[in-house]
């Protein structure tokens, strides 16, 4: 099954592709990578999960804002490459979570895009990840991720 397919047979639905907030693009291509800029747990009607972690936000609905952050880097690499099915491998994710300073699960609130990762790639979705905590994020978002991409030849 192909990631095209593995993402219809999810019933996810992508939001439509996010505008960047300030001066830069959201992805760029170069030397066989797509390199995703980072984007927040967009809805698709444009709404964001915002709150900080540990205090207004459980780790459970941040988890679900790092799998809505994958949906809009999906969204993006299908922007950049036309299809899914041109992602050899996610190489790397960067997950940056809006927290406390006594948090300590920022690799479960990741979990989130990454095991969407894995649900839509199989194994060639599991990337080299970071996963750190930032005392505040643009607009009180409660997760951002970006990533990097190996496109399939």
């Amino acid at each position: 099954m192909s990631a095209t397919e593995r993402l219809q047979a999810l019933g996810l639905e992508l939001p439509p592709p996010p505008r960047p907030i300030g001066n830069y693009v959201p992805f760029r291509i170069g030397g066989g990578l797509l390199f995703l800029s980072g984007v927040g747990p967009r809805r698709p009607d444009g709404t964001s999960m915002t709150g900080k972690v540990g205090e207004t936000v459980s780790v459970e609905e941040a988890y679900q804002a790092a799998k809505l952050c994958g949906l809009n880097l999906l969204t993006n690499t299908i922007a950049a490459l036309g299809s899914l099915d041109r992602v050899d491998t996610i190489l790397k994710v960067l997950g940056m979570v809006n927290a406390i300073p006594t948090f300590r699960d920022h690799p479960k609130v990741i979990d989130g895009c990454t095991d969407l990762f894995v649900a839509v790639f199989g194994d060639a979705g599991r990337p080299a990840r970071s996963a750190v905590g930032m005392g505040s994020l643009p607009g009180n978002i409660s997760v951002e991720v970006e990533a990097v991409v190996l496109i399939r030849p």
